[in-house]
C-alpha cells in the first residue's frame, strides 16, 4: 500500500517549493511583456522577446536531456535556481543604468529560459523518484493545481507591483522565488538521484542526444502526443502577448485589469489539476485528452468574437482548464511509460520538437495580429485547435489507456 502524498515530506517540500516559484513565475510572465510594451509600445518588440524565450529553451535543450540523465537531478536544479536568483535580481539593479537597453531584456530571456528548460526537464524526472507510479496522476494533479493557484494570485500581484512600483522591480521579486525553491530541493531527497542506466548501454554522444528521439519516434503515440502539442504551441505561443496587447491598448485598461483576469483565469487550471486524477479514472485517458483540446479551442474562439472584458476573462479561464488538463495528462503518460534512465532524454526531445514552433508561431501571430486585427487572429487559432481536437479522436491518443505501440 502506498504512502499516502500528505504523509511523503520529501513530496511535501517539493510541492511547496515549487508553488512558491510558481507564484514567481506568474509574476514574470504579465511583467516582461508590460516591461516590453512600456519601453517600446511594440507588439512586434513583444514577439520578438516570447520568440528569444523558445530560443533559449531550444538550445538548452538539445543537450539537457543527456546531462539531467548523467548527473545528480537534485543538485542540476539547485544550481539552476541559483543562476535564475541571481539573473532576475540583476533586472530592477540594471534596468535603469542600461537606459532600458533592449538587448539586456534579450539576454535575460535567453539566459532564463536556458536555466528554465534545464530545471524543467529534472523537474520531470524528479516527481517519479517521489511518489510511487500509481500517484503519479494525483502528485501532477496536485502540483498542477498549487501551481495554477498561484498563477491566479500572482498576476494580481504582478499588476499592483508593476503599478506602483514598475515592471523591473516586478521581475526582481521572481528571483527571490527561485531562492526559496532551490532552498527546498536542498533539504529533500529523491529515491534515485540520478539515473540508472542498463549495463552495456553505449555512452556515445550522438547516441545519448538521438536516444530521446528514437524512444519518442518509435511509438506512435508518442509521436501523435508530440505532433499535436506542436501545432497547439505553434498556433498559441503569441497569444499570451496578443490577450494582453487587446486589453492594454485596444481596450485602454490598466495595468491591474490585466492582473486581475489573469489571476482569475488560473483559477481554470486549480479546477483541473484538482479533479483530473479522478476524470481520467471515470472516463479514461483519450476522453480527457479530447475534450481538453476542443475546450481550449472553443475559448479561444469566443476570445476572438467577443473581446470585451468579462467574456474574456471567463474564456480564459474556460480555456486554462482544458489546456492543464491536456497538459497534466501528457506529462504523466510520458512519466508512466518512459524508463527512467530515458526519461531525461525523451523529455527533452518532447520539448525540443515543441520549442522549435514556439518562436515561429510567437513572431506570426503578433505581425498578422499587427496586420488584420488580434480578434481576428484570435479566431483563426481556435478554429485550428478545434479542429485538431477532432484529428485527437481518429488517433491513438483516443484510447482510453494509450500505450507504447509501435
Amino acid at each position: 500500500m502506498s504512502e499516502p502524498l500528505g504523509r511523503n515530506r520529501d513530496f511535501t517540500l517539493f510541492w511547496l517549493g515549487q508553488t512558491l516559484s510558481a507564484l514567481g513565475d506568474a509574476i514574470s510572465i504579465i511583467a516582461v511583456p508590460l516591461l516590453v510594451l512600456e519601453a517600446t509600445g511594440s507588439l512586434t518588440m513583444m514577439g520578438m522577446v516570447t520568440a528569444s524565450v523558445g530560443l533559449g529553451s531550444l538550445a538548452a535543450g538539445i543537450y539537457g536531456g543527456p546531462l539531467v540523465d548523467r548527473v545528480d537531478r537534485r543538485k542540476l536544479m539547485i544550481r539552476t535556481d541559483w543562476a535564475r536568483f541571481v539573473l532576475f535580481l540583476l533586472v530592477p539593479l540594471l534596468w535603469p543604468l542600461l537606459d532600458h537597453a533592449m538587448w539586456f531584456i534579450f539576454v535575460v530571456s535567453i539566459v532564463a529560459a536556458a536555466m528554465g528548460m534545464l530545471f524543467g526537464i529534472a523537474y520531470i524526472t524528479a516527481v517519479p523518484n517521489l511518489v510511487d507510479r500509481g500517484q503519479l496522476t494525483e502528485a501532477n494533479g496536485r502540483l498542477g493545481a498549487s501551481h495554477a493557484f498561484a498563477f491566479a494570485i500572482g498576476p494580481v500581484i504582478a499588476g499592483f507591483v508593476v503599478e506602483q512600483f514598475g515592471a523591473a522591480i516586478a521581475i526582481g521579486l521572481d528571483g527571490f522565488t527561485f531562492l526559496i525553491s532551490a532552498l527546498t530541493l536542498s533539504m529533500l531527497r529523491l529515491r534515485q538521484a540520478s539515473a540508472t542506466r542498463p549495463e552495456g548501454e553505449r555512452e556515445d554522444r550522438r547516441e545519448e542526444l538521438l536516444a530521446g528521439v528514437k524512444f519518442l519516434f518509435g511509438s506512435s503515440t508518442f509521436r501523435w502526443i508530440t505532433f499535436i502539442t506542436a501545432v497547439v504551441v505553434f498556433t498559441y505561443a503569441g497569444v499570451n502577448d496578443l490577450i494582453i496587447f487587446q486589453v492594454k491598448e485596444n481596450l485602454g485598461e490598466p495595468d491591474r485589469t490585466v492582473g486581475i483576469m489573469y489571476g482569475i483565469a488560473s483559477l481554470g487550471s486549480v479546477a483541473s489539476g484538482l479533479s483530473i486524477a479522478r476524470l481520467r479514472r471515470r472516463f479514461g485517458f483519450g476522453a480527457c485528452y479530447v475534450a481538453g483540446t476542443l475546450v481550449f479551442g472553443v475559448s479561444v474562439l469566443v476570445l476572438g468574437l467577443v473581446p470585451t472584458i468579462p467574456v474574456m476573462t471567463v474564456m480564459m479561464t474556460i480555456g486554462t482548464f482544458g489546456e492543464a488538463l491536456r497538459g497534466t495528462l501528457t506529462m504523466t503518460l510520458r512519466q508512466e511509460l518512459t524508463p527512467d534512465h530515458l526519461l531525461g532524454r525523451v523529455t527533452a526531445a518532447f520539448w525540443t520538437v515543441f520549442t522549435v514552433p514556439g518562436p515561429v508561431g510567437a513572431l506570426v501571430l503578433t505581425q498578422l495580429a499587427h496586420l488584420y486585427g488580434v480578434p481576428r487572429i484570435l479566431e483563426v487559432v481556435g478554429v485550428v485547435l478545434i479542429a485538431l481536437g477532432g484529428v485527437v479522436l481518429w488517433s491513438p491518443v483516443a484510447s482510453r489507456q494509450p500505450a507504447l505501440v509501435k
